[in-house]
């Protein structure tokens, strides 16, 4: 099973992870990325590889 890893530190905000995976993506009081769910179903596994592309500060990594 995959999971997904953020890097808050990187993070600069942009959004893209939520609004393409809201699933598996929010944001905290100060927009920085918060993975709500760090093993995505296979379901929502395009969504996330999207999200991973689209995010400007490519803060987001997938693991085995």
């Amino acid at each position: 099973m995959v999971r997904v890893v953020a890097n808050a530190r990187g993070c600069i905000g942009a959004g893209q992870c939520v609004i393409t995976a809201p699933n598996v993506f929010d944001q905290d009081e100060d927009g920085i990325v918060v993975v709500v769910d760090e093993q995505p179903s296979e379901a929502d596994l395009p969504d996330v590889r999207a999200a991973l592309d689209l995010c400007p500060s490519q803060s987001l990594t997938l693991t085995n």
